[in-house]
């Protein structure tokens, strides 16, 4: 029942369909989408993958608005069945502002930052479903004589507002300072109930229906090194502490009446001693779950370097490494310690002018967790990957440019040995995205 309460916690705990760490966006710009690499760029999309380079951006101001859809499937396979879990958030948006004059650049997003979307369960998840077998199977229930009603989802998203400011210290060099105020709001509903068959009296259940929302602040810092065709780039994002607050509407875990009658016949003796225990332990383990309480879901510390080379006036290509401190940034139940290591990304992209109306290109990403049996749950899981991605530009007007891309994620199956079956876990992620960019 312990895990079984767990599990309602973290059964949604990675909702987003992005590209990233295990709890931080990167993708917000479509430029991303289409290319990948954007460590070492000078375009508006800046604001957040290179504020430095902002120095050698759009003389003026300049906005940005973009929107993204994703789509993912999240399969477990035990033995020959398949359980198919669908991930999915509404039409993404991200905003970008700026504004550059002389060596003083502002700039400014807001966006999704981290996680965004829902994920539901409409027959519940298989694990709840064992794992409430196994409870009443202690207690001489065998799954003849119960049926189940299960059915969990649940919703996060962190939504972000980030300011920089850029200073070009000289002809060669920048450096730029930023905050991002990080705001969380998810929620778990859910219930597994396990009825006596045919009468239908209750066994056992779970009632899940708990709001958390929570803040916490990013402080960013930013340098670009800038000459002839070579620029070389670096950031920083410190942890960022989100400890959101329950606000529980619903919790109750226990045996129903029915079981606990079933129990009295079966040991009139024993029975009371085990039911107070069990009263006992329940009180403990729902305890992370009362109103008041709080989870922590940090987002890790992050740090990227970038290399852009300009080959040509029309070719520019950009090679990436991002590093997210995943195991010093505290997850429910200290999860993060179950991590071989932090994530490891390479990111590689490169974008051709086909003549002054038109841009192509194309970029690929790495992503390596440091995944380990102890840190995948059958309900909570991710898979290492590769990340394709392809698109272009028009620049209807010398003030206007249209950006259109698309990404695919091809996940590398994690199997992970079980006491009732090898489990594998597999995952698919698409994105498309269209956006405009504006100069004034």
């Amino acid at each position: 029942m312990r895990k079984l309460l767990l599990l309602a916690v973290t059964a949604t705990a990675f909702l987003t369909v992005r590209a990233g760490g295990l709890m931080t966006n990167t993708n917000y710009h479509i430029a991303f989408d289409r290319m990948m690499a954007r460590g070492a760029t000078f375009d508006i999309d800046a604001t957040f993958s290179n504020p430095a380079g902002l120095a050698w951006g759009h003389e003026g101001w300049e906005l940005s608005l973009n929107f993204q859809k994703p789509w993912q499937h999240r399969d477990i396979k035990l033995g020959e069945t398949t359980y198919e879990g669908k991930a999915s958030a509404p039409i993404v948006p991200a905003l970008f502002a700026t504004y550059k004059k002389n060596r003083i650049a502002v700039s400014a997003m807001i966006g999704i930052v981290g996680s965004g979307g829902f994920v539901e369960y409409k027959q519940g998840v298989p694990m709840y479903n064992m794992l409430l077998g196994g409870m009443l199977a202690a207690n001489g229930i065998t799954p003849d004589q119960y049926k189940l009603n299960s059915e969990m989802k649940g919703k996060q998203y962190i939504y972000g507002g980030q300011v920089n400011f850029t200073y070009k210290i000289s002809d060669c060099f920048a450096a730029a300072v930023g905050l991002r105020a990080n705001y969380y709001d998810g929620y778990y509903r859910g219930h597994v109930i396990a009825a006596d068959h045919p009468q239908l009296g209750e066994l056992a259940k779970l009632l899940l229906d708990v709001d958390q929302k929570g803040w916490g602040i990013t402080p960013i810092i930013s340098l670009d090194f800038h000459k002839g065709p070579v620029t070389v780039a670096a950031r920083y994002e410190f942890r960022t502490k989100l400890n959101p607050k329950n606000e529980t509407n619903v919790l109750d875990a226990g045996l129903g009446t029915n079981l606990i009658a079933a129990m009295m016949a079966a040991d009139p003796a024993g029975a009371q001693a085990k039911l107070q225990a069990l009263a006992a332990q329940l009180g403990n383990y729902t305890a992370p779950f009362a109103d008041g309480a709080r989870t922590r879901y940090d987002m890790p510390a992050l740090l990227s370097l970038a290399v852009g080379y300009e080959f040509s006036p029309k070719l520019r290509a950009t090679l990436e490494y991002h590093f997210f401190d995943d195991k010093n940034a505290k997850m429910a139940n200290d999860r993060q310690k179950e991590l071989k290591h932090g994530t490891h990304e390479i990111l590689a992209g490169v974008e051709y002018d086909i003549n002054e109306k038109f841009t192509v290109s194309c970029g690929a990403q790495r992503t390596d967790y440091g995944l380990s049996d102890g840190y995948q749950q059958n309900t909570s899981f991710a898979c290492d990957s590769y990340s394709i991605g392809l698109g272009g530009a028009w620049n209807v007007t010398d003030k206007i440019r249209l950006n259109a891309g698309y990404f695919i994620s091809l996940y590398s199956d994690y199997k992970k040995a079980t006491s009732y079956g090898e489990e594998t876990y597999s995952r698919t992620n698409n994105v498309i995205g269209i956006g405009i960019d504006y100069k004034f």
